[in-house]
């Protein structure tokens, strides 16, 4: 059922089993698991089933830390969220990210990957990924062999790419709109939670349309599932019964974002840069199956020993950056900032990128083997890092108000040494590795010999040249409340009936995309949620 609260004042009555505050993957995803077991879901959602300009105002904040891309461009507020635009690369994080490294401060979860391996799994076979690997064995897929890098010290990770558009838009969950054990509110902005006086309990939540209309909602159990900036927000102000905000008694809440930053690592110098480029590009597989693009990590021995992350690399084969933009990323960066991305725009958008993979994968080849021929191509090692979990980088709330009274978020964004001293290792690994195999040498960036933690800002670095618009961390997980926001089965810490999906959870960031994971958590949340 579908109700609209911009075109009502009336909020029709609904006994719900479980409120789902936000309808982008993890919501969406959550709502169906519940609905399919026979549970009564209620779904809210801020904006309406297409992209408009005053509910996605209510996005807007200051970013008073390291740049970062305008707040309120860095998610969508409309049913689907982000996803309606994401490029579709899947990979889950590694062991290594989940367990507690002694060289990496505030590292840990409570949970093993292996206590998420059939969740991971579960979230592959929903977005249709094919077989479920992501390792070296997937070489055998490639048109071209690997060169023989030492897995003691570099290793190959995949993406897999979820190729169906707009997966999670309306037209794709009509079977949630029409279910009778769903009411979906579009319009509905939760403005506030309602503790119980002993601050274990959610009584009510408070929500209101761009239109006035107010309402309060009651329901057996909540679920946040607003992203790592909006998550936050809604704890922070909700203040009725604890001064700090839910679930923030020790301080705890919008602590630890995390983004995978992106930069230029350095220059191969190799005779044969096209060589090393075609293999690590990504490629469509033999049999039919979603596209795959390897990556290079440090094995986990090489991490520990360089007190490292688990950053990944990458290769890109371009002009000197001095020249700046060429002018087909001129053109998609101009049609990105000058179209909003309401249904039409989105089509002009995807049929753009259509036509770049066609001819990425029929056209450039042959142009940049012609190209490196002429010297006019350089090979760069590129950077997708995780960011070491930082304390001091974190969401607070500002003096300056939305339009439905809602305070705006401040994001400080910080990195520490580690970020950049990562990357400095990373380029020492792979210029002795390279040597080794007759490659090439690595000739690091000149920003990694700078002492100032910041990272410079490369337009010529991707289509995304700060970071890969991944919000995680503001809402940890932890064994101890006084470390984090959630428990192991991403409940806040003290509250019996308040939950969080999404990637505001995550207590480490990995280098992989952050949507299998929280896919992953939402389905064993669910699980949860059915067992209780």
């Amino acid at each position: 059922m579908l109700v609209d609260l911009a075109k009502t004042d009336h909020c029709p009555e609904f006994n719900a089993d479980v409120c789902i505050v936000g309808a982008g993957a993890a919501g969406i995803s959550l709502a169906r698991q519940l609905m399919q077991a026979g549970k009564r879901v209620l779904l809210l959602e801020s904006g309406g089933l297409d992209f408009e300009n005053e509910t996605q105002s209510l996005y807007e904040g200051d970013n008073v830390g390291m740049p970062y891309y305008d707040l309120a461009d860095a998610r969508l507020r409309f049913f689907g969220g982000t996803t309606n635009i994401w490029g579709g690369r899947c990979v889950p994080l590694d062991p290594i990210d989940f367990q507690h490294r002694n060289w990496v401060p505030h590292s840990g979860w409570p949970i093993s990957s292996k206590d998420l391996d059939r969740h991971y799994r579960a979230a592959h076979d929903q977005l249709q990924l094919g077989d479920y690997s992501y390792h070296d064995d997937l070489w055998r897929e490639a048109t071209q062999a690997p060169p023989a890098l030492d897995p003691k010290l570099l290793q190959t990770r995949f993406w897999r790419f979820d190729t169906i558009k707009e997966r999670f838009s309306a037209k794709r969950c009509v079977d949630l709109i029409q279910s009778d054990l769903v009411m979906l509110l579009i319009h509905a902005n939760v403005t506030k939670l309602h503790a119980h006086n002993d601050g274990n309990h959610i009584n009510q939540i408070s929500l209101s349309s761009v239109a006035g209309h107010s309402h309060i909602l009651r329901a057996k159990t909540y679920v946040l599932a607003c992203g790592g900036l909006e998550n936050p927000r809604l704890l922070l102000a909700s203040r009725d019964v604890e001064n700090a905000g839910i679930g923030n008694r020790f301080d705890q809440v919008g602590r630890y974002f995390m983004e995978h930053q992106h930069g230029r690592a350095g220059q191969v110098h190799t005779d044969n840069p096209y060589q090393t480029w075609s293999i690590f590009r990504k490629f469509q597989p033999k049999k039919a199956a979603p596209p795959l693009a390897p990556t290079l990590v440090a094995s986990a021995a090489m991490q520990e020993r360089y007190s490292i992350l688990n950053t990944a690399l990458t290769f890109k084969l371009q002009r000197d950056p001095k020249h700046g933009l060429l002018l087909n990323d001129r053109l998609y960066r101009s049609l990105k900032h000058q179209l909003p991305p309401e249904r039409h725009a989105r089509k002009i958008w995807q049929a753009y990128r259509s036509a770049r993979g066609w001819i990425q994968t029929n056209i450039r080849p042959a142009l940049e083997r012609l190209r490196s021929r002429h010297n006019t191509r350089n090979l760069y090692l590129m950077v997708r890092a995780e960011q070491a979990p930082n304390p001091n980088s974190r969401v607070t709330l500002g003096d300056e108000k939305d339009a439905l009274g809602t305070p705006k978020i401040k994001l400080d964004w910080q990195l520490s040494w580690q970020d950049k001293a990562t990357v400095s290792a990373l380029c020492e690994i792979c210029d002795k590795e390279f040597r080794r195999l007759g490659i090439g040498h690595v000739e690091p960036a000149d920003w990694l010999s700078e002492r100032s933690n910041q990272w410079p800002v490369d337009p010529t670095v991707s289509k995304h040249p700060i970071g890969g618009y991944h919000h995680m961390g503001t809402t940890r997980m932890s064994a101890d409340p006084r470390y984090g926001v959630v428990d192991d089965q991403c409940g806040v810490h003290n509250y019996d009936n308040l939950f969080i999906a999404g990637s505001s959870t995550f207590a480490t960031g990995g280098w992989a995309n952050p949507t299998l994971t929280l896919l992953a958590l939402t389905h064993r949340l669910g699980e949860h949620l059915l067992h209780r």
